[in-house]
């Protein structure tokens, strides 16, 4: 980062305020992060909503930018399956404020938008890709390559991945890619050697043929009419209701493939032409493969194939194997996001010295967080791909020729993995497998005299014999790795390898290809091979057969020698870095300090309130505009006040000025006019009273080689307050942190970091605490843990004020909010209030509503007035709680399946706003 020193004679306020800037940046530069500059903001990111008409269909897209006129590369981000646009809203906005023109859309049906869909079919959605980078190319800012060819990149993940692999063979124009947890070829991942992966295709179908979607893929309430079929497809065929949102041709071959249990030729060719491989000889542009490895449904092998045939076309590669996937939840998005980041900036911004990484990196498991249970992650890297059958070892497997059956009808099915969830459990040790006796055979290695760590996919050739009708046989095999005392057993990433045999009445050998997998065998474990008949994700035959399997040779087990885990260790420059930043800040306050002295009774500094001497916050007539913004304020006129054990939630949508209001209220940048009083002080950079307020605003920087503690440490001892002032251990006790504050911050999980940042804010108990967006990054039962810090902190008499995006959250943390839009006041008052659920609740019934059951309820006592609604009643309460109604409706019997606000706050918010989200 380029800094600019001040230049010499600047009036005596503008060097004060530039020396408590510098101080400012010392501490922050020390901590590893620029978070925030004294002078301005991050640039609102201005959104578009509109739907864009592509043949037989409607397409919902959004378009997001920030900053000026300046011309810019553009990004399409594509979502996953049975999700919206709305999935990848967040990354689009950050990747605006980096500087790009950001198209998301909702895919053909999906989301509002129409059309049926085609599983990225090249007519339909890759055709739609194509005209959306037209209309790209016609947008004043986005940077042209030539008249109609816009410089644009495009990533997603899943279904997303597929489609930015396809726009770049289809599409000429498309410059950059980034798919993530993709597949290469369709068919191979769905019918991989011949097997029906029959519950993940199940899932796949039953998301889509419901009436409707809910954002992420689950089926629910119906978002949008169901489409109707687009011009020169064929009519659905009779009963034709089960294919939802489907084309009737991809609803047709499921059906077919599901009920033979098995593939034929008809239904690869048809998932062939819509895969990626069709075109992979035109994919020429740089490429960054993400693929997660705890993922059943597109397994590394994907990732393997595409890098190879892109590769092999001279564009630029680099594969990332994450922790995750399908099966386990992407645990690294934000680095995922940073890696994607830092390829468009080196091949659409033309930043040549921006590190894109290696040419191929693995997260390995650096062990569990005691307080959380949080894998920790550390990255190995490569100066080259190593492909998947690197540096082969051989062990010789033991086990005589073993017979075993299939049972009839498949069942009972050995389990190895769960969709979903199979690889977070073996993320932490806790997978589940189960190989039931008489349907398997097992091998078996010596114990292994060294540390060997699996980096690809073992292979092993068998000899098999079946006793079914067609001589054929579906095997499923797994590697084990197995404890000193033979019975404790992991199967790494829960993943299995499916084939089928055929001819195999006299005996036939077949190669099997086990899992790709990252894995490292201790000293002393043993490899154990387990072949398995049948499997509870995969279709089996359903007549009964005998299958007899020996091993023939060894098990062939890849080492990537080149692949290497980063050293922990850092620099000599950076332990002496936070004590020369603490230094240098206190010099640069010790100065700003003296040249307040003089300086603060000529400015005319405003008298304290005695009224407001109890007000943690106090706003009125607030107003401030950018010199660049012309006639656009981004605050105006702003008047509102917060008591004590508040938790005020301050919302709006983006370019509403909260962050700008929060900034001034730091002291940061001053207003135009108007003034901020907190406990009747008013608000000055440098202001006394500022040291009664806490804050943490788009996350905090620290030191990663030291821990929590002393991080807190340093950072107290830059503010120049006495130690004991610090009340570390009530901060801590709020924010949760545990035995993690004496561990490295490098082993923190993202919701480690965002409690340190928290407990950093809440550093000497300030009285007015403030958070910015302070669940970014986290999930579920990280915001969850959040919430309940800001709920404990206020109920000691304290004062929260928190802005975020995820109103469920606000709604279910905050006691008052303040709504505003276009840098204006629109309502401010509690949540009950202003959602209209003070007295009024919605209750949900599980049947239709009849009058008799209105009566019954208009009759309890308490009860003012029942109306019919569509989702069930709106009663009005009159001296009854909640909880009183829920009892009365229990004893009548009456069939509730839910109760609440008869208003959600998203529904007020968008009516206040006037929908302009």
């Amino acid at each position: 980062m380029k800094l600019r020193l001040p230049q010499p004679r600047l009036p005596r306020r503008r060097r004060s305020r530039l020396l408590a800037g510098a101080a400012a940046l010392a501490v922050v530069a020390g901590a590893g992060t620029w978070t925030a500059a004294a002078s301005g903001e991050a640039p609102a990111v201005h959104r578009q909503d509109r739907m864009v008409e592509m043949p037989g269909a409607a397409i919902d897209t959004s378009y997001f930018t920030a900053g000026g006129g300046q011309k810019r590369p553009a990004v399409l981000l594509g979502h996953g399956f049975g999700g919206s646009k709305d999935d990848v809203r967040a990354q689009a906005e950050r990747l605006a404020r980096d500087g790009y023109a950001v198209l998301t859309w909702s895919a053909r049906g999906f989301g509002r938008s129409g059309g049926r869909i085609g599983l990225n079919d090249p007519e339909h959605e890759v055709k739609d890709v194509s005209r959306l980078v037209d209309w790209l190319a016609r947008q004043p800012e986005v940077r042209l390559d030539g008249e109609g060819d816009p410089r644009v990149g495009v990533a997603g993940a899943s279904y997303g991945g597929a489609i930015s692999l396809l726009a770049a063979g289809y599409d000429r124009r498309v410059d950059a890619i980034a798919p993530q947890i993709t597949y290469w070829n369709l068919a191979d991942a769905l019918f991989p050697q011949g097997v029906f992966k029959k519950l993940w295709a199940g899932l796949f179908f039953t998301t889509g043929s419901a009436d409707g979607m809910q954002p992420g893929g689950v089926p629910g309430t119906a978002t949008a009419p169901a489409p109707a079929a687009s011009p020169g497809s064929a009519p659905a065929a009779e009963g034709g209701a089960a294919c939802g949102r489907f084309q009737p041709e991809l609803c047709a071959m499921y059906e077919r493939v599901a009920v033979a249990g098995k593939p034929d030729a008809e239904a690869r060719a048809l998932l062939e032409a819509r895969s990626p491989s069709a075109v992979g000889d035109r994919i020429k542009v740089p490429t960054l493969i993400v693929q997660g490895q705890e993922d059943s449904l597109f397994p590394l092998d994907q990732a393997d194939a595409m890098a190879k045939a892109i590769a092999a076309n001279g564009a630029p590669v680099s594969v990332d194997w994450a922790a995750g996937g399908h099966d386990g939840g992407m645990r690294e998005s934000g680095r995922v996001e940073d890696r994607v980041a830092a390829w468009f900036g080196r091949y659409l911004k033309d930043e040549k010295g921006t590190d894109t990484g290696p040419a191929f990196r693995v997260s390995r498991s650096g062990g569990i967080d005691s307080t959380d249970g949080a894998v920790q992650l550390r990255g190995a890297s490569g100066e080259h791909y190593p492909g998947l059958t690197a540096g082969p070892r051989e062990y010789a497997l033991g086990g005589r020729e073993q017979s075993f059956a299939n049972p009839a009808g498949g069942a009972p099915p050995a389990l190895s993995s769960l969709p979903g969830i199979g690889g977070q459990l073996a993320a932490v040790g806790a997978g589940l497998s189960l190989d039931f006796p008489g349907q398997h055979a097992r091998f078996e290695s010596q114990p292994l005299a060294e540390e060997v760590r699996i980096t690809g996919t073992p292979t092993v050739t068998l000899n098999v014999r079946s006793t079914a009708a067609d001589g054929s046989a579906v095997l499923f095999g797994k590697v084990y790795d197995v404890g000193p005392d033979g019975r404790q057993q992991v199967l790494p990433s829960q993943l299995v390898a499916p084939v089928r045999v055929e001819n195999a009445q006299q005996g036939a050998a077949v190669e099997l290809r086990l899992p790709a997998v990252d894995h490292a065998v201790e000293a002393g474990h043993r490899l154990r091979l387990v072949v398995a008949a049948t499997d509870l994700g995969y279709a089996s035959p359903a007549a009964p057969a005998t299958y007899t399997v020996s091993v023939r040779g060894s098990l062939a087990v890849p080492v990537a020698d080149g692949v290497r885990t980063a050293s922990a260790g850092l620099p000599a420059w950076t332990w002496g870095l936070p004590l020369g930043a603490a230094l240098l800040a206190a010099a640069l306050l010790g100065i700003r300090r003296t040249g307040r002295e003089g300086a603060g009774v000529r400015a005319g500094v405003p008298q304290p309130d005695p009224a407001l001497a109890d007000v943690p916050l106090h706003i009125s007539g607030l107003t401030k505009k950018y010199a660049k913004a012309q006639d656009r304020y981004a605050v105006r006129d702003l008047s509102f006040r917060v008591e004590k054990g508040q938790v005020l939630g301050l919302l709006g949508p983006n370019g509403a000025g909260k962050t700008t209001t929060l900034r001034m209220l730091m002291g940061l940048i001053s207003p135009d006019a108007g003034e901020i009083r907190v406990f009747g002080h008013a608000v000055r950079a440098g202001a006394p009273v500022l040291s009664r307020v806490g804050a943490f605003v788009e996350g905090a920087g620290f030191l990663p080689h030291l821990s929590g503690r002393a991080n807190l440490e340093l950072y107290w001892q830059a503010t120049g307050r006495p130690a004991e002032d610090a009340h570390l251990t009530e901060a801590l006790e709020i924010a949760g942190l545990g035995d993690a504050l004496e561990r490295a911050v490098r082993t923190y999980s993202q919701g480690m970091r965002q409690r340190l940042a928290i407990a950093q804010a809440m550093l000497g108990m300030p009285d007015l605490l403030i958070l910015d967006e302070p669940t970014n990054g986290l999930d579920p039962p990280q915001i969850r843990e959040m919430r309940d810090v800001m709920i404990r902190y206020a109920a000691g008499g304290r004062t929260v004020i928190v802005s975020s995006h995820l109103l469920s959250e606000v709604e279910q943390t905050c006691t008052h909010l303040v709504v505003m839009d276009r840098g204006r006041l629109v309502r401010a008052g509690e949540v009950a209030e202003i959602t209209g659920g003070g007295d009024t609740l919605l209750v949900a019934l599980a049947g239709p509503v009849d009058e008799g059951t209105v009566a019954k309820v208009a009759a309890l006592e308490g009860v003012g007035a029942v109306t019919a609604a569509d989702d069930g009643l709106l009663v009005r309460l009159e001296g009854a709680t909640s909880a009183e109604l829920i009892a009365e409706l229990v004893r009548l019997e009456v069939p509730v399946s839910a109760v609440g606000p008869h208003r959600r706050l998203e529904d007020a918010f968008l009516t206040l706003i006037g929908g302009a989200a």
